[in-house]
């Protein structure tokens, strides 16, 4: 006796390659998930989607064409879909590393010259496009943080102010001010290593990158290679306490 298809083949073989990579492999996987959250799981993981996929899906679920669901059906999901946020992609750690070591690299230069050791760079691509550290004295400038100058880099290489599809990778969470200057640039994902209790807005002390009412919402990764930042940090204020010239850390060029 054969054994009936799994409902899921009636997706295409590319739509079910892609679930597949979520780890939906049945008409049960889809259904325990649900359409909207596989939906925008497609969506973060960079795959073209359309309503009529979303439609597709849950009529996969309940048995029919998604062609064949009633107007208010239709309408419901697409506004879950659309109000929902989008979960945010898996984080290459290798990836995430190399960069957030080269933003540590960063870091060091802002000690050297006496400002607190924050690196920062913006990748797109895979290709570093803007890079910046802590100068807020040495340029007599308040605004003068590593994210913001590196996302001044970023927008003058590119053209554009808008830095769409790019990553930004710092070595302590940013504050308010870096936050809305991150957001309003369109950075795609935020990496950053250390938390700041202080003024962290990022979720130490606020979270701006989560509040509903902003029309961009950030993807934010944190505690890549936070013990180094951390140690970089300290070392930095117990010299500064001292009265000690800060030395060259040797864990920023570390693994």
């Amino acid at each position: 006796m054969n054994t009936p298809p799994d409902p899921l083949h009636r997706l295409g073989h590319k739509t079910v390659a892609r679930l597949a990579a979520l780890g939906v492999h049945s008409h049960a996987d889809l259904a325990a998930q649900g359409a909207v959250a596989v939906f925008l799981q497609l969506k973060a993981h960079g795959h073209t989607v359309a309503r009529t996929l979303l439609w597709a899906l849950h009529g996969c679920i309940v048995g029919c064409h998604g062609s064949a669901l009633d107007a208010d059906t239709r309408a419901r999901l697409w506004q879950a879909a659309h109000t929902a946020p989008l979960p945010p992609p898996p984080l290459d750690q290798a990836d995430a590393e190399h960069w957030m070591r080269q933003a540590l690299l960063l870091a060091s230069q802002a000690a050297q010259q006496g400002e607190v050791p924050v690196g920062a760079l913006v990748v797109r691509d895979g290709q570093m496009v803007g890079q910046g550290f802590n100068q807020p004295i040495g340029r007599h400038d308040p605004s003068a943080h590593a994210e913001m100058l590196a996302l001044r880099d970023a927008a003058q290489r590119l053209g554009n102010y808008r830095l769409d599809g790019c990553s930004l990778y710092v070595t302590l969470e940013p504050c308010p001010m870096c936050a809305g200057a991150i957001q309003h640039a369109r950075i795609a994902r935020l990496v950053y290593a250390a938390a700041d209790p202080k003024t962290g807005a990022a979720g130490s002390v606020i979270d701006l990158f989560a509040h509903p009412r902003l029309n961009h919402h950030t993807q934010v990764y944190a505690g890549i290679l936070a013990d180094n930042a951390g140690a970089l940090l300290s070392g930095f204020f117990r010299a500064r306490r001292a009265g000690h010239a800060f030395p060259s850390p040797e864990h920023a060029h570390s693994d």
